[in-house]
């Protein structure tokens, strides 16, 4: 089986596919896309960093092709759905990266408190700058950091260590957990208010995406200075820019870009006050080595054993076992990933019911993809189907199964409760016929749908004219209504509305909808 290395990687986990004699090795880094969809033709796996972008295109090439590795841990450079498609398995490395990108983060929070770059470049051309570098301590000062997850946790370990005040700002984690790791957990504009540095630690999502703009950079205090070793277009650059030439930010060290590499004519890089590195958070021996020996060894025990190790969208399950239980764990997946894209909040508790047939298979691997599918829209590709249960419980969520064998209204039902505060969301699927899942219960609404692409989640008054308007207001976008299903409370005169769209919903549309007379609530999912 050939398995083609189309980016750098450390000799190491090169040398564990070299030793096995099935396997042809093929190292070609550097490729355009063209000379990799060439080479790519006869591969049955493909290990990458962050270099080679895993397209449609480029899959289509690859009729053999089984899996992708990524060595590290962001996904951004893979199209993971169309994966999923064509049922190759994506695997990544998740935890490889975390002390080394920690390290990096507090070494530039370091570099730019005492300008280090700088007056190295100044002493290089012979200068004695000294009052020109005058420096600030970190002591005392206070760090806010945005996403206290796996990253975030050890930067803010070592900051304590440093002698600073943490805050941290994560929607998605309790106090009692931030408080636990001797952090305060506020909200962003506190921490925004109150920082002297802030460094990002979250994913890029649509949520996250600039994060940063220039309603935030009002909100800072002067003199702030700001790190991103993270995802690049979590900060608005042109918002960073002015904000840097107004004073109002003091410096700024990035590790990441909107654009990577940066264009020549990059503003940011000129600014005195401002650090740039080429992408070095994974950039240590220690993690290379780690990464390329973790990810050659996964590909291998899946090429020749079948053994699925930290896949993105395949579980850790048996192939025979695969076989039965793949539909539910499509089910399972859909319907954390719905849950948690209506609640708001630090999930605290979640509790899976399995009722009726469902109930006397093997479960686990459906809770894991439960668990997946309610940590992926907050964390990103740090979670997957096998750290899924340690990621909710460093999050301070418990978990709870029930099996119940005699069933209700359908064969099989999978029910799941999620506490976040003191909001309690209900979300219940099952199978139609062998293979098609469908939601059928959102809180005490009823309904039937099948949980998949672009959706509408709509709360309003059950009136008439009401659906009629929402569909009018959704084609004025151009936006074309896939399927529509209902769900109605009479008690209450309340409707849930589910809408499955052609194509995501645009901002501007979606604001439409919101605007329209008994609308309460509508919330775009992906799914």
């Amino acid at each position: 089986m050939k398995v083609l290395i189309s980016d750098k990687l450390h000799q190491n986990g090169i040398a564990v596919l070299e030793k096995q004699p099935n396997i042809e090795v093929v190292l070609r880094p550097g490729m355009t896309p063209e000379e990799l969809k060439q080479e790519i033709k006869d591969a049955d796996a493909l290990i990458i960093r962050s270099g080679t972008k895993v397209t449609q295109e480029v899959m289509d090439a690859a009729p053999r092709l089984k899996v992708v590795g990524r060595a590290g841990t962001g996904l951004d450079n893979v199209d993971v759905p169309y994966a999923s498609k064509r049922g190759i398995v994506v695997m990544n490395t998740p935890g490889g990266n975390t002390i080394t990108t920690a390290e990096h983060a507090i070494s530039l929070m370091l570099a730019l408190a005492r300008n280090i770059p700088q007056a190295v470049l100044s002493m290089r051309e012979g200068k004695w700058e000294k009052n020109r570098f005058q420096g600030t301590e970190i002591f005392n000062k206070t760090l806010g950091i945005i996403g206290l997850g796996r990253i975030g946790s050890v930067v803010a370990e070592r900051a304590l260590g440093l002698k600073m005040r943490v805050l941290a700002y994560d929607p998605f984690i309790t106090k009692e957990s931030a408080a636990a790791k001797g952090v305060e957990l506020v909200s962003l504009d506190e921490l925004l208010a109150r920082s002297d540095f802030i460094t990002l630690h979250i994913p890029r999502t649509k949520d996250t995406l600039k994060l940063l703009n220039r309603e935030a950079f009002h909100k800072m205090k002067p003199g702030v200075r700001i790190i991103n070793c993270a995802r690049g277009g979590l900060i608005d650059e042109e918002a960073l820019l002015e904000a840097l030439r107004e004073g109002k930010v003091a410096g700024a060290a990035l590790d990441v870009y909107e654009t990577e590499p940066p264009q020549g004519d990059f503003p940011l890089r000129n600014l005195p006050n401002v650090i740039c590195t080429p992408h070095l958070g994974a950039s240590t021996e220690e993690a290379q080595a780690y990464v390329s020996v973790a990810i050659c060894e996964q590909v291998l025990e899946y090429l020749l054993f079948g053994t699925i190790r930290n896949a993105v969208n395949a579980p850790s399950v048996s192939r025979e076992a695969m076989a039965q239980l793949r539909p539910y764990l499509t089910l399972a997946e859909a319907l954390g990933s719905f849950l948690t894209q209506v609640m708001e909040g630090a999930m605290t508790s979640v509790t899976v019911s399995y009722i009726g047939e469902v109930a006397k298979m093997d479960t686990k691997p459906l809770t894991h993809s439960i668990l997946k599918g309610l940590l992926f829209h907050r964390v990103g590709d740090e979670v997957n189907y096998v750290n899924a249960p340690s990621v909710a419980a460093a999050r301070g969520i418990t978990v709870a199964e029930e099996k119940v064998e005699s069933s209700e209204d359908f064969t099989n039902l999978i029910r799941l409760t999620v506490r976040a505060g003191m909001e309690e969301g209900v979300v219940a699927g099952t199978i139609f016929g062998k293979h098609e899942p469908r939601l059928v219960q959102i809180n005490k609404f009823r309904l039937e749908a099948i949980p998949e692409g672009h959706m509408l989640f709509i709360y309003n008054t059950d009136r008439p004219g009401v659906i009629g308007a929402i569909g009018t207001t959704i084609g004025r976008h151009n936006i074309n209504i896939a399927r529509m299903t209902v769900g109605q409370e009479k008690e209450r005169g309340q409707n849930v509305i589910l809408l499955t769209t052609d194509t995501p919903v645009t901002p501007e549309c979606l604001q439409a909808v919101r605007d329209l007379e008994h609308v309460a609530m509508a919330i775009q999912l992906e799914l």
